[in-house]
């Protein structure tokens, strides 16, 4: 009698995570000091998750740690291909403790910041909250969606946001959650992937994005993971046009808006899509959050919207071929060639 056997290798690995946290980091290992306002627990997680803070320098003042708080964890499953098969999140803390209460003691560091960004794992309450404090001092909001579920927080906080970094699943839900029809959908392929033409998937997103745009975000950084980025925005003078004139990308300042008929909930608009860059990947986890540091740390710098999509996608590419989430250190010569060779393949996009 013949038996066949199956085996599986299971490996365990413990990693410092949280998308605001994982981008906090890489924002302080491309050079900027972020101020984190969170919330962690007196135990094994917790103490792992301050290490890098305590030792980079940088200020604890906004992280609430208590005894009784369970520090938030997040568990995920990888196929064998890398792929994320399933999740399990425990994040109560940041919704129950992270109160608007405890959000205004820190006022002074939100009005004095280049860029607010805010996780949408927080309270709706506390986004709110954050948004207006922003607002009162013209302090631009970038909305990171985090889930499909938890993207749907951008109903009442619309108004405020100027730059929002959903990818296509976590748009379409955005959109629907401002629309009570539901009238957008994300259609797969027919095996379940989600692999389309770049002008088909931004024929398929369009309407989304129009709408999403209408509704009041200045500015879409949609992820495409392997197919790159679409950067939409409404306004022209969010790239800092006069910055780009010296630079490949010139041209651009005078092509043509892409227009979506107001009539079909839409805005005019601009559309451009990054192409991302080869990799040998590692590990997947951590890419989009280390995208979005490198385009707000490259913000907060003085650089153009265009040129700090470029590095953002560099930055995601130094962390697919990492092993942790984000890479312990960051060549600049490298973003800086691949942001380059990213300019280089922007192509605006028609309707």
């Amino acid at each position: 009698m013949l038996t066949a056997c199956c085996f599986a290798l299971i490996v365990v690995q413990y990693a410092s995570g949280g998308v605001a946290r994982n981008i906090a980091e890489c924002m302080c290992k491309l050079g900027a000091r972020p101020f984190m306002i969170s919330v962690v627990g007196l135990d094994m997680a917790g103490e792992m998750l301050l290490r890098y803070w305590k030792s980079a320098g940088l200020s604890t003042e906004g992280i609430l740690q208590e005894k009784s708080i369970a520090t938030p964890v997040v568990t995920n499953i990888f196929d064998s291909y890398g792929e994320l098969a399933a999740g399990v999140a425990s994040v109560d803390a940041v919704e129950k403790f992270l109160t608007p209460y405890f959000v205004q003691q820190f006022q002074s560091y939100i009005c004095s910041a280049p860029v607010l960004l805010l996780d949408a794992n927080l309270h709706p309450q506390s986004l709110e909250f954050a948004c207006r404090i922003a607002a009162g001092s013209g302090i631009p909001v970038w909305f990171e969606p985090v889930s499909v579920k938890k993207s749907t927080r951008i109903s009442s906080i619309v108004n405020y946001i100027t730059y929002a970094s959903p990818n296509e699943i976590e748009l379409i839900a955005m959109a629907n959650s401002l629309l009570p029809e539901k009238e957008f959908k994300f259609q797969l392929d027919h095996n379940g992937s989600k692999m389309h033409s770049v002008e088909s998937l931004f024929q398929m997103l369009k309407p989304a994005i129009s709408f999403v745009l209408c509704k009041g975000i200045k500015c879409l950084v949609v992820t495409l993971g392997q197919a790159g980025v679409f950067l939409c925005f409404r306004d022209w003078l969010q790239c800092k046009i006069q910055d780009l004139k010296s630079s490949k990308l010139a041209s651009l300042s005078s092509m043509p808006h892409a227009i979506v008929d107001e009539g079909q909930l839409g805005v005019e608009f601009q559309a451009y899509h990054f192409p991302a860059l080869n990799s040998s990947v590692v590990n997947p986890t951590g890419a989009g959050d280390c995208l979005v540091a490198g385009v707000i740390a490259s913000i907060c710098s003085g650089l153009d919207l265009m040129r700090s999509v470029a590095i953002g996608i560099a930055v995601a590419k130094a962390a697919v071929e990492s092993k942790i989430n984000v890479p312990a250190e960051f060549n600049m010569k490298d973003l800086a060639g691949g942001a380059e060779s990213i300019l280089s393949g922007v192509k605006h996009l028609l309707v």
